[in-house]
């Protein structure tokens, strides 16, 4: 059967949690669905502590922070999809429509804040799933830690798709007067036809852009990660997008391979089958070749670097890049932690 794809979603259908024997399958003529008629359910979860240490080395983070698991962004892509297998959940489309809230973050970063031996050091938000997916609007889980930032001094990073960053400029903005936040804002693609069906629930291209444009003006430094590349899908927008976000005020930008980990695999290729059936076969082949005739990468150095020919023209296109559009960029200013006030932060607020 011809994999169809459903307005809203990224994933398909849902892929068999590796760890479990058994598998409910749901069928249905294809004719009979055009959008989606699964609902999103939040779950809420009651983390014992919410500071994630990073152990990976192929990551520039040591800590991260994840209000949410899972994400209604819905990117057939995402690395993260696997992770939920942990909670007994499918890596398709159950990933986008069960979404764990941890509504208590906020209380459980306080009460690490006020703990008399914590040392600071810059932690992001996410990580793992996006800190400004949809329900984010209604909850204020992020808007929340954010605060906490502000109130005890702490640096924090955040990296999202979504523009619905820019509801908590305020706070923002004062964080940056003090060099204790930078915003990574996700764009793989400038083409919105494109955007729509690699990430149908993330904002627009022109929100996403207006979102560095407000953020720049507002002196808070910003990053364009342009992730993950995939060949023969946004390969060719490179220098395009580095033009764009330079323009725009840009600070820096990062950037992936794609890879296909775990069970991310059936859910990309389901979901090229169904936007790009004729291209299928020549995308997987080139992510292919960009990871030594695999469609993943698990060696850490290699597994967002890929390598070959087709992967060595990628980095040379962005060393381009960063040599036409971003030469003349400062080096990114390390965040501050010398400003924490950990346990003193009541008392100071006094005066």
């Amino acid at each position: 059967m011809i994999s169809k794809a459903t307005k809203g979603q990224g994933a398909i259908q849902n892929i068999q949690n590796h760890f479990e024997r058994n598998q409910l399958v749901s069928t249905f003529y294809e004719d009979e669905i055009e959008e989606s008629t699964v609902k999103t359910e939040f779950l809420e979860v009651f983390p014992k502590s919410i500071l994630n240490v990073i152990k990976r080395k192929d990551m520039p983070i040591e800590y991260s922070i994840n209000p949410y698991q899972g994400c209604e962004h819905g990117c057939a892509y995402c690395y993260a999809r696997p992770t939920h297998e942990y909670w007994g959940y499918s890596a398709g489309v159950e990933f986008e429509r069960k979404i764990m809230v941890k509504k208590t973050a906020p209380v459980l970063l306080e009460k690490l804040f006020q703990k008399k031996n914590y040392q600071p050091h810059s932690f992001m938000l996410s990580g793992n799933t996006d800190c400004y997916q949809p329900i984010e609007r209604k909850l204020e889980i992020t808007r929340k830690i954010l605060k906490i930032c502000l109130k005890y001094k702490h640096p924090v990073s955040i990296i999202s798709k979504n523009a619905l960053v820019l509801r908590d400029l305020d706070i923002l903005k004062q964080l940056a007067e003090m060099n204790l936040v930078n915003v990574a804002i996700s764009i793989p693609t400038i083409n919105e036809d494109l955007r729509k069906k690699l990430e149908p629930r993330t904002s627009a291209i022109t929100n996403k852009l207006s979102a560095i444009e407000i953020l720049s003006q507002n002196q808070i430094p910003v990053i364009a990660m342009v992730a993950p590349i995939i060949p023969g899908l946004n390969s060719d927008e490179i220098l395009q997008i580095l033009k764009k976000v330079s323009a725009l005020g840009a600070v820096d930008f990062g950037y992936t391979l794609v890879r296909l980990n775990d069970t991310v695999e059936p859910v990309f290729i389901h979901w090229l089958e169904a936007h790009f059936p004729d291209r299928k076969e020549k995308i997987l082949n080139q992510i292919r070749s960009i990871h030594s005739g695999n469609l993943n990468e698990r060696w850490a150095k290699k597994r967002y670097v890929g390598n070959g020919n087709y992967a060595e023209m990628i980095h040379q296109t962005f060393k381009i890049g960063r040599q036409k559009y971003f030469k003349d960029q400062p080096k990114r200013e390390k965040l501050s932690t010398d400003l924490f006030v950990g346990s003193n932060a009541d008392q100071l607020s006094l005066f």
